[in-house]
């Protein structure tokens, strides 16, 4: 079925829309930005966001669903060739950089966020444990690194990535939280899971 012009040009609308409000979140809070600065930012009538998405909440969730599936395929492009917990980690954490502004809104707001998006961002944090899950449990049976839990390492990193990113006003204001103290992290967590004496610079 051949596609028309006018479809291409709402398809067109419809991702400049999605991009405008992507942007908006990570600036101003999902929950603060009313659909007037969205249609503001990305140049079209404030009826045009309903033309596309009949609801706030439906464009919040279609804005999480398509930074879920950019921040999935990106991490797993980071993660694909890494042979070991610390590199795997280190690319989860280049994975969030590229995307830390929303990632930090999301995980601040995610309690307030619709069931939709809320089960999305679960399915989210599965994703980025896919990797990690197969190398901590070789790395657990070589006895190079502490036998615990796979979920309760996985989780306090997580927790330790996302206490650090929620409070960026303390620990890097205007700057990258994952800039500013991604290595240090990596290294002391390494530190507290590794079954040697190991020394990071």
């Amino acid at each position: 079925m051949k596609v028309t012009q006018r479809q291409i040009q709402k398809e067109q609308t419809r991702k400049r829309i999605l991009k405008a409000a992507y942007d908006e979140f990570g600036k101003r809070g999902i929950m603060a930005t009313r659909t007037s600065d969205v249609a503001k930012a990305a140049g079209v009538s404030h009826g045009t966001i309903f033309a596309h998405f009949k609801t706030q909440e439906e464009l919040i969730t279609a804005v999480i669903q398509n930074f879920d599936e950019r921040i999935t395929k990106r991490t797993h492009e980071l993660a694909e060739n890494c042979s070991g917990v610390r590199e795997v980690l280190s690319s989860q954490l280049q994975g969030i950089k590229e995307f830390e502004a929303f990632y930090t809104r999301l995980i601040v707001e995610i309690r307030l966020l619709p069931e939709a998006s809320r089960t999305m961002f679960v399915a989210l944090q599965s994703s980025m444990s896919f990797h990690l899950n197969k190398v901590l449990q070789q790395e657990i049976d070589k006895e190079e690194i502490v036998d615990l839990p796979i979920y309760f390492i996985f989780n306090t990193w997580n927790g330790l990535i996302n206490y650090y990113l929620v409070n960026s006003d303390l620990f890097a204001p205007g700057e990258s939280v994952i800039d500013r103290y991604g290595d240090e992290l990596l290294d002391n967590f390494m530190k507290l899971i590794n079954c040697k004496k190991v020394k990071y610079k």
